[in-house]
């Protein structure tokens, strides 16, 4: 069949729905440095682990040699409601930039919670759930993880306490009050709620919060109530492998017409979904098999890979986590209020940030009223409404497409539209009135975050 006549939507049958996850990282020449014990400096035991995380998590994130695992079967049957998602070609896209290049996007956003995070946050509390586990605890910040996770958590009766990052809490009550209708609990941060809240409004009093932050509230209210562990939607390897459903079944749709795509693209917060739609093209180039462009796309106002260092941190502002090196622009980093496209965290996945410096990935920043245009264009031509998030895989997607219209090569592009922004239209206002701005943070304002870096022996910094 000639590209040019592939339809509009490729959807998969049931039965093609991935029966395993695929473990990028068996694949790894160079693996992702091992978590460490912030005390001991010693890396992180199943033990230690397991105080925060569901012990069958805890096995996942530390197995770096088994390249499939097992989806159980409670969770395939979930995965029904709204697996396989559909690739879509965008036509209309192509015709509108009037480029030689083919553009295909995985969209993630046909399901409630109306993003990619349910693929993991099922699987998370399915794992909670099994193990006896009266709740869990986590963060959020546009608040499509806290969505996804209070639907989850509502599906298997366990209870979900959500600590909202306390600007979006703030711009975003559509999507507070979606969690607390499935039954979350939900706390903006920094809260007077922890310890660790409270000793970080006594350092920064007014912050409008961080990740970072919201994480060590969340850990801290999970260690310390029984029958509760810690669950997070981004960054950690467990998460990874929970969303290589989403690059699996783009592979299969793909490989049903004959096509390989030569740019991947995905917007790139903590990693999951840019993780997820790489993980089985990035292994085909591993294994030395096949070739592609991989690109991470980050906001510029919290440039994670392209302005942030390759060290240990803290995954959290209180500085009570493990450590994990990944490209970090300091556990104490905030981006500025003014940022409205989600991308918040200060570092990026251990797995990934090991590609990026392996070169085998490339990154790019971009402004937030750059992402609003492309998402735009995108909303008037191609009928759905963008999360700002995804955007920025639009921002990047488009610009390739455009280049393809200058020099006459006619790429083939697969971009993950990670869900929808029907939850973010204050931002949306703000563009529309003309009153979004751009932020980069200047070098001294990185330099404050590299300054609080940890020191570990035998690391460079």
């Amino acid at each position: 069949m000639s590209e040019n006549t592939i339809p509009y939507k490729i959807y998969l049958s049931e039965n093609e729905i991935p029966d395993k996850w695929y473990n990028l990282r068996a694949d790894m020449k160079n693996k992702p440095a091992p978590l460490l014990n912030p005390a001991t400096c010693k890396p992180m035991t199943a033990d230690e682990l397991g105080v925060v995380f569901c012990d069958e998590l805890v096995a996942q994130e530390l197995d770096d040699t088994t390249p499939y695992i097992e989806i159980p079967q409670e969770i395939r049957d979930f995965y029904k409601m709204y697996r396989p998602s559909p690739l879509i070609r965008a036509y209309c896209l192509e015709k509108a930039l009037g480029t030689p290049a083919k553009i295909y996007y995985k969209f993630e956003g046909n399901n409630t919670s109306g993003s990619h995070k349910l693929n993991s946050a099922i699987a998370q509390a399915y794992y909670a759930k099994k193990q006896g586990l009266k709740g869990v605890t986590t963060e959020t910040g546009a608040g499509q993880w806290g969505t996804a996770l209070s639907m989850a958590c509502a599906y298997f009766g366990l209870d979900c306490k959500v600590f909202m990052v306390k600007v979006s809490y703030e711009q975003k009550p559509f999507r507070r009050e979606v969690m607390r209708t499935y039954g979350a609990n939900v706390t903006p941060s920094p809260s007077t709620t922890t310890a660790v809240g409270r000793k970080i409004l006594e350092a920064h009093p007014g912050t409008t919060g961080s990740l970072g932050c919201a994480i060590s509230e969340a850990v801290e209210v999970a260690t310390s109530n029984p029958g509760y562990r810690y669950v997070l939607g981004s960054v950690l390897n467990q998460v990874l492998l929970h969303q290589s459903v989403i690059g699996m079944e783009s592979k299969t749709a793909l490989d049903k017409y004959g096509v390989k795509p030569d740019v991947i693209i995905g917007c790139a917060g903590g990693g999951s979904n840019l993780g997820g739609l790489i993980a089985p093209f990035m292994g085909e180039k591993l294994r030395g098999e096949k070739d592609y462009q991989f690109i991470a796309v980050e906001p510029a106002s919290c440039p994670s890979f392209t302005r942030g260092r390759f060290a240990y941190d803290f995954c959290d502002t209180g500085m009570i986590c493990p450590l994990a090196k990944m490209y970090t622009l300091g556990s104490g980093f905030i981006p500025s209020a003014n940022h409205a496209g989600g991308l918040r965290f200060h570092g990026m996945s251990s797995t990934l940030s090991q590609l990026y410096h392996d070169g085998l990935m490339e990154a790019r920043a971009v402004e937030q009223t750059a992402v609003f245009a492309a998402a735009e264009q995108f909303a008037r031509v191609e009928g759905i409404l963008p999360a700002p998030e995804s955007s920025h895989a639009i921002r990047v997607a488009i610009d390739e497409a455009l280049r393809c219209k200058e020099t006459g090569e006619e790429k083939t592009i697969l971009f993950g539209l990670t869900g929808t922004g029907y939850f973010d239209m204050t931002a949306y206002e703000k563009f529309n009135d003309g009153v979004m701005t751009d932020y980069i943070p200047t070098d001294e304002d990185l330099e404050a975050g590299f300054k609080g870096l940890p020191v570990v022996p035998g690391q460079d910094q």
